[in-house]
This record gives C-alpha cells, sequence and structure tokens, in this order.
C-alpha cells in the first residue's frame, strides 16, 4: 500500500465518520450504534496514520517504504505516548 492509497483511505475513513454523526443528528442511528462504529474508525485511523508515518519514516533514512505493513489494533492501540 503507497503513500497515496494510505491518505485515499484515511480520507474515506473521516469521510465516513462524519456520516455517522450526521445520521446520528438525523436520528437514524441510535447513540451507541455510532459509538461501536466510531470506536472502529479511530482504530483503523490509528492504524493507516502509524503505517504512513513509518512508511515516511522508512523513507527518511534511505529504507523501502513498501516494506512496512500495517501493524494490528492492539499493537497501535497500545503504544506508549
Amino acid at each position: 500500500m503507497d503513500d497515496k492509497t494510505v491518505l485515499g483511505r484515511i480520507n474515506e475513513l473521516v469521510d465516513e465518520e462524519h456520516q455517522l454523526r450526521r445520521q446520528l443528528s438525523e436520528g437514524k442511528i441510535s447513540s451507541d450504534e455510532e459509538h461501536t462504529r466510531l470506536k472502529d474508525l479511530e482504530e483503523s485511523l490509528d492504524q493507516c496514520w502509524d503505517l504512513l508515518r513509518r512508511r515516511r519514516a522508512a523513507r527518511d533514512v534511505g529504507h523501502d517504504p513498501d516494506g512496512e505493513q500495517a501493524h494490528s489494533v492492539s499493537e497501535v492501540e497500545n503504544y506508549l505516548q
């Protein structure tokens, strides 16, 4: 997955987040449905941003960014800040 594809996926997830918020405000989905789906979206976004940062870091040090793969949700979500 190249940078452009990762950024495209990020944009798709952000669009879906906006759509969920709109559906909630229109009463089309419940708050519980929104929260459940938002949690999944946020985890996917975290994975994408992590992959993009690692691809850029690999490129900066002269490594092949295509060698980078997405880390699992549990790994990305448990990074120390």
